[in-house]
């Protein structure tokens, strides 16, 4: 047997080392890259709901939010450098670690989290088009909307609804299809279009009433008792929120930072992270107060406090400000959908079988999934708890990450074999034991078994924000200790 015919299954144009040329992103685009990963409805939501939990405390939620974005540096810091230096994705990185069938299969986990996510974010987003589509029709004439026509539901989505599932997943399938190059271009327009949406936004809630709103913002940045024991235990929980939001995208942040310069730009872009939160979160707090007082509610009755943009939108008497927030809402939440779930699914993909899969097919793949997980996924998938089966294959996520981390910087003192990467040869140095890493794989399970525990078990769900820094504590110790010479 050649030597040529093997290396063919593992080698694909798109998980090779990139070309040098092609290194340039700075700290500047993964500025855009952190900003992309927060500006969602659900970070929004998050950042809000968080003050309003805690009596609109900022000086805990602050302290606790600094804190969860520290450990992200870290960890994707540590998870980003070898990336960056030898220029590989996650999934070939993970080769060095568990052999190549051992990332193959273990890697397609990431693929199914990933294109699941996919199609209910993609059904989420097809909501955002459905309103701008009801409004369009409105706007033509109110009386459509009684007709038969629209309503009729098929799967729980009427003729609309359908239109603008469409709509998402086509549109999503030619602009994430088009490669890392154009992908980049579309984070920073993206990060930079939304922030201008939330001035826009800002000064809208701003000029409604002026010294109504300045006043409310005021009393919210008030910070009482900072020095109180009792701030300990929330802002230890509220570390572990953020720190869980983000740990989805830490795994495969390889996928972005092999494209990055060097060293130095990749520590100051993700320093950009704590700098995204900042304004994100001054700009949220803001809006959500200002509306609060601007609607006249009762600031004491926290509950009724509107977290949810699309919530507020709909309060807003203002027809293009409806319409600018919505499409501002849509670009945010699909360059969320692109670097969170659809470019992770799509290399670990390409991985499962390098020598047929490339960037086009996969996206054709993982489009047609995600489509299928939309379309049922209020009729059927969101009835059968399916998301438990999610979170638990999520479970894997801080193990891997342990194992990877432990095994590059400790047990291969960061050092790779680039040759041997894409070998099926027996003397290759990631062969193992036909592809299989013993010690590897056996830290992963170690680890997933004490991280899905606080997922399953309840008496220790009140550490499953941490769950992902448990499974990768217990991996990499127990690889320690297995590997170890």
């Amino acid at each position: 047997m050649s030597l040529e015919k093997p290396k063919k299954d593992l080698i694909n144009w798109d998980l090779v080392t990139v070309n040098p040329n092609n290194k340039n992103w700075n700290w500047k685009d993964l500025f855009c890259y952190w900003g992309v990963s927060i500006q969602s409805v659900i970070g929004f939501s998050l950042i809000t709901s968080l003050y309003v939990v805690y009596n609109l405390n900022v000086f805990v939620v602050f302290i606790g939010t600094i804190l969860g974005s520290l450990l992200v540096y870290l960890f994707s810091t540590l998870i980003g450098k070898p990336s960056q230096k030898f220029g590989l994705p996650f999934v070939v990185m993970l080769r060095s670690s568990l052999g190549f069938n051992g990332a193959k299969y273990f890697g397609f986990i990431r693929f199914l989290v990933g294109v699941f996510l996919f199609g209910v974010q993609t059904y989420f987003l097809s909501k955002v088009f459905g309103y701008l589509l009801r409004i369009l029709v409105f706007s033509l004439d109110p009386s459509l909307l009684d007709r038969e026509l629209f309503l009729t539901f098929f799967l729980g989505m009427n003729v609309i609804d359908w239109s603008a599932f469409f709509i998402s997943i086509i549109s999503q399938f030619f602009l994430f299809s088009i490669g890392m190059n154009f992908n980049k271009k579309l984070i920073k327009f993206s990060a930079l279009a939304v922030y201008l949406g939330m001035i826009i936004f800002f000064f809208t809630v701003l000029l409604s009433d002026v010294k109504l709103t300045v006043n409310a913002f005021k009393d919210v940045l008030i910070f009482e008792n900072f020095t109180n024991q009792n701030n300990l235990g929330p802002i230890i929980t509220i570390t572990g929120t953020m720190f869980a939001y983000f740990s989805i995208i830490i795994l495969n942040y390889g996928d972005f930072s092999r494209y990055v310069k060097n060293d130095s730009e990749l520590k100051k872009g993700n320093l950009s992270l704590i700098l995204n939160l900042i304004i994100f979160s001054f700009f949220a707090l803001f809006i959500v107060s200002g509306v609060d007082a601007f609607l006249k509610q009762d600031q004491e009755n926290l509950s009724r406090i509107l977290t949810n943009p699309t919530d507020i939108i709909g309060k807003l008497d203002n027809l293009i400000i409806t319409n600018l927030s919505l499409i501002f809402i849509i670009i945010a939440s699909a360059s969320t959908n692109l670097i969170v779930n659809f470019i992770p699914a799509q290399y670990t993909l390409i991985n499962f079988n390098p020598s047929s899969l490339n960037l086009k097919n996969s996206s054709i793949v993982i489009c047609i999934l995600g489509f299928l997980i939309g379309m049922f996924w209020l009729s059927l998938l969101s009835q059968i708890g399916i998301l438990s089966i999610v979170d638990t294959l999520g479970a894997f996520f801080g193990p891997l990450f342990g194992v990877m981390i432990l095994d590059h910087y400790f047990i291969k003192k960061g050092n790779l074999i680039n040759k041997d990467i894409y070998s099926l040869e027996s003397n290759g140095a990631y062969y193992y034991s036909s592809g299989w890493h013993v010690k590897g794989i056996y830290s992963l399970f170690l680890g997933f078994i004490f991280s899905a525990s606080t997922i399953w078990n309840v008496s220790l769900m009140f550490m499953q924000s941490y769950s992902w820094i448990i499974g990768a504590f217990i991996s990499s110790l127990t690889y320690y200790l297995l590997a170890k010479e």
